[in-house]
């Protein structure tokens, strides 16, 4: 009871004030009162209590709306962790395949999955509306490294270039990749009002190859970093894909071709969680 009889008093203060309000100001201009969480707004300005009640939450769902409905969004600085692979379809019969890994067999290029993971940075991402901020254009700018770790002790040479085994025992031995990525992407946004909507994206990536090196940990030498171009393609073209679930986003990555340009066919890919989606 007492809640209610504050309540009531606080609302005869706003009122009160409300009707108070400066002669001077032109009619139809409205006015707003706050009362702790209850926003009073009156709609005529001309103090004949045509006004409505509002509160915070239905204030915060306007705000959204608004928000949600701007023809260009961006979003800074997304983060992926994920975990990456490669489709090897790879003759190893083959002279060129020799050529560059004498004696190889599939097994001398297996990965350790749960240690080859995906990292990518996004400088921004940004969403165009092209029909009702239902089918939206996505596009930005981001890197994206690839590690993959070895199972076998086997080593990039550059001159002349051969992947050959080793007889050290390494307890790292990754190849890394890092590119400089495009991506483009048309959207679909189920809920366009709603704070945390259904939405899924396909689309294509263009990279650029900005570094590549071996790395190499072992009791006897210590940390060792190749840095080279090891036969790899300067450019790499993938279909993409991303799930908006609410909070969390999921995305996918699978490259048109091969990462090696002779010798070696084998086609990465990356599935991973995203960021401050």
């Amino acid at each position: 009871m007492r809640q209610f009889v504050l309540l009531f008093g606080l609302l005869g203060m706003a009122l009160q004030g409300w009707a108070q309000q400066d002669s001077t100001k032109p009619a139809g201009a409205g006015d707003t009162v706050r009362v702790g969480g209850i926003i009073i707004i009156n709609r005529d300005g001309g103090g004949h209590g045509s006004g409505y009640i509002l509160n915070d939450s239905s204030v915060k769902v306007h705000r959204h709306r608004y928000h949600s409905e701007r023809n260009l969004t961006t979003d800074w600085f997304l983060i992926d962790l994920g975990f990456n692979n490669y489709n090897d379809k790879t003759n190893y019969a083959s002279p060129a395949t020799q050529a560059l890994s004498p004696g190889a067999t599939a097994d001398r290029f297996t990965l350790r999955n749960g240690k080859s993971g995906n990292f990518n940075l996004w400088f921004f991402m940004q969403k165009l509306n092209l029909s009702n901020h239902v089918l939206n254009l996505k596009y930005g700018l981001g890197l994206e490294t690839y590690n993959f770790r070895y199972t076998d002790n086997i080593v990039y040479h550059q001159n002349p270039l051969e992947i050959t085994p080793d007889t050290i025992s390494y307890s790292k031995n990754k190849l890394a990749t890092g590119y400089l990525t495009v991506p483009v992407l048309l959207n679909v946004n189920l809920g366009p009002r709603r704070s945390n909507p259904f939405s899924f994206s396909v689309g294509m990536s263009a990279g650029y190859l900005y570094n590549s090196h071996q790395k190499l940990i072992s009791s006897q030498f210590g940390k060792q970093k190749i840095h080279s171009s090891f036969n790899l393609e300067p450019f790499k073209f993938s279909y993409i894909a991303e799930v908006n679930l609410g909070p969390i986003g999921l995305y996918g990555s699978l490259a048109t071709k091969s990462m090696y340009k002779y010798g070696l066919d084998m086609t990465p890919y990356a599935v991973g969680v995203r960021l401050n989606y």
